[in-house]
């Protein structure tokens, strides 16, 4: 029986001119640049750094981590495009998979599966631990973690029920101090429950404006939250 190879992994964003501009802003030759990969434990003939440049050729995970600090550069301004994946935010920060996971404090295995499926099941104290070591900021965090249907979910049963019934399945969720959370709920349940009227005798309320319950949440959280960045 054959064996099933593993999936070729997508290719790190990478932009060619971003590259060749910071190369040149260096005023460094593709021979020098290839030394300073070789420094980082790369090694490659100039002919590789040149083909990248030309969008020919696209860099490795370690190619291109090795490449940022040849040119003294974030990796993610050789990107080209913002981090939108949980792979894309730790090469972003030079972790392989096996550093993020250690930092993390999971197993290997387990971060492997959430960067191939892109769910992420881990508790709240891992969460956090995820957040903090890929640098993410909260919205961040819900979005690659492909929790925003849940969070969304949550946030509906806390206007129509009570938020304390919520606080634990959402602090998993957005990994927030739990008293910014609190805070940031309570208030967002007061908003949207202003009575419609006064009573059987007195005059009607005027609604308020109903905004998405996210974006809302998110604005309360913001004035609140210190941890992590919203």
């Amino acid at each position: 029986m054959r064996r099933r190879q593993p999936p070729t992994p997508t290719p790190v964003p990478f932009s060619p001119t971003a590259a060749r501009a910071h190369r040149a802003g260096l005023g460094l030759t593709p021979e020098q640049v290839a030394e300073g990969m070789a420094a980082h434990g790369v090694r490659l003939l100039p002919s590789h750094v040149l083909g990248w440049e030309s969008g020919g050729i696209r860099p490795s995970e370690e190619e291109f981590i090795a490449l940022s600090r040849a040119l003294w550069c974030p990796p993610v301004q050789l990107m080209g495009a913002p981090p939108a994946t949980l792979r894309d935010f730790r090469v972003a920060r030079e972790l392989n998979q096996e550093q993020a996971a250690r930092r993390i404090g999971i197993g290997l295995a387990v971060y492997q599966k959430a960067e191939t499926t892109g769910k992420w099941t881990g508790d709240e104290e891992q969460t956090y631990a995820l957040a903090h070591v890929l640098g993410l900021t909260l919205r961040a965090l819900v979005h690659v973690t492909n929790r925003q249907a849940d969070l969304d979910l949550r946030l509906k049963q806390v206007i129509d029920g009570r938020w304390q019934a919520q606080l634990k399945a959402i602090g998993r969720i957005v990994p927030a101090e739990p008293h910014a959370l609190e805070a940031a709920l309570t208030e967002l349940q007061n908003e949207y429950l202003v009575p419609m009227h006064w009573g059987a005798s007195g005059p009607a309320a005027e609604p308020r404006p109903r905004r998405p319950l996210a974006e809302r949440f998110w604005e309360l959280l913001a004035a609140r939250a210190t941890t992590i960045p919203v």
